[in-house]
């Protein structure tokens, strides 16, 4: 597939964005290492500017936009992280943002793209959907479309994320990201394969949302059908761009079942006393059911974003 970023690309982007994001904490919790029996980092990226990971992915695609293109706005959908983001990103260039959400987004992530200065246009929870609308407002006023994770430019952002984890932590056996989309998981796959060729790069995916699992394993994309999981943020497919991506970086993809998603959102809250989202809590839930994988091993977590809806707890069993 032509126009696969690399890591040069993810090079550029960490210097283009290096000012504009904010350099995330890697922290760790003797807890949750004696439980796992493994050296666990955590690339804090719920400290990132809008709370999530989508940030350097948005800013980057933005900052390339030349002043002319720039002029008409821009345009995604998204559930929440990649809208706040790219809202953000756009009010930075003193840009107008589209932004397509599902009206079932939770009000957090509603509100919160609205502060940014969005322009928040709902329509049904389809992917049908949320590409027609946003399709509709690019005929309409000439916005350009930032896919939140089938765009190359979006992808080398995410990838500053890996990159900055190595230069903190050096060597890492395993690294492990969540996947809706496949945008973090390919720039964290590119950035590692490049940095450190004999880590493992493992994908966590809820049991619940498991079709890049299904499509990593059969060996063609198969589209996600309306999946049901906590984990709001990886309700999405994967592209064409991304799958390719994987498949030819990924070492293996896991998935964890609602409870242990909910049972490492809770570690991480009383072990290490942040906030994540469920979305974020993946990577370890998928730890917890398979032990035996990282048992003595040097783990990397991408923590995706910590964007909870605190007025919806008890949703989660908290």
């Amino acid at each position: 597939m032509n126009n696969l970023p690399t890591y040069s690309d993810i090079e550029s982007a960490h210097k283009r964005i290096y000012n504009i994001i904010q350099r995330t904490p890697v922290m760790f919790s003797r807890g949750i290492n004696k439980i796992t029996g493994a050296s666990v980092f955590f690339k804090c990226e719920n400290f990132q500017r809008v709370g999530a990971f989508k940030y350097r992915g948005a800013t980057n695609a933005v900052q390339l936009l030349s002043d002319e293109e720039i002029q008409k706005g821009v345009v995604t959908h998204s559930s929440g992280n990649h809208a706040q983001a790219l809202a953000l990103a756009a009010k930075i260039r003193k840009a107008k943002a589209y932004i397509v959400m599902p009206n079932t987004a939770p009000k957090i992530k509603v509100e919160a793209v609205k502060s940014y200065g969005g322009d928040v246009i709902f329509c049904e929870p389809t992917l049908k959907a949320r590409e027609k609308t946003a399709k509709d407002i690019i005929e309409q006023t000439g916005a350009i479309l930032i896919h939140p994770y089938d765009n190359s430019n979006v992808i080398a952002g995410q990838g500053t994320a890996a990159k900055e984890l190595f230069e903190e932590l050096g060597a890492i056996d395993i690294i492990i990201a969540p996947i809706g989309g496949g945008g973090l998981m390919s720039g964290t796959a590119i950035a590692t394969k490049f940095i450190s060729s004999q880590t493992m790069i493992i994908g966590s995916e809820p049991k619940n949302a498991d079709d890049a699992f299904r499509s990593f394993y059969s060996g063609y994309l198969i589209p996600s059908d309306n999946p049901k999981t906590i984990a709001d943020g990886l309700l999405t497919s994967l592209s064409q761009k991304t799958f390719s991506i994987i498949k030819q970086n990924v070492t293996r993809i896991l998935t964890a079942s609602e409870e242990s998603i909910i049972a490492a959102m809770k570690l991480i809250l009383t072990r290490m006393k942040i906030i994540v989202e469920p979305s974020a809590a993946v990577p370890l839930a998928t730890m917890l059911e398979n032990p035996d994988i990282f048992l003595g091993k040097t783990v990397g977590i991408i923590l995706s974003g910590g964007n909870l809806d605190l007025d919806n707890l008890h949703f989660y069993n908290l």
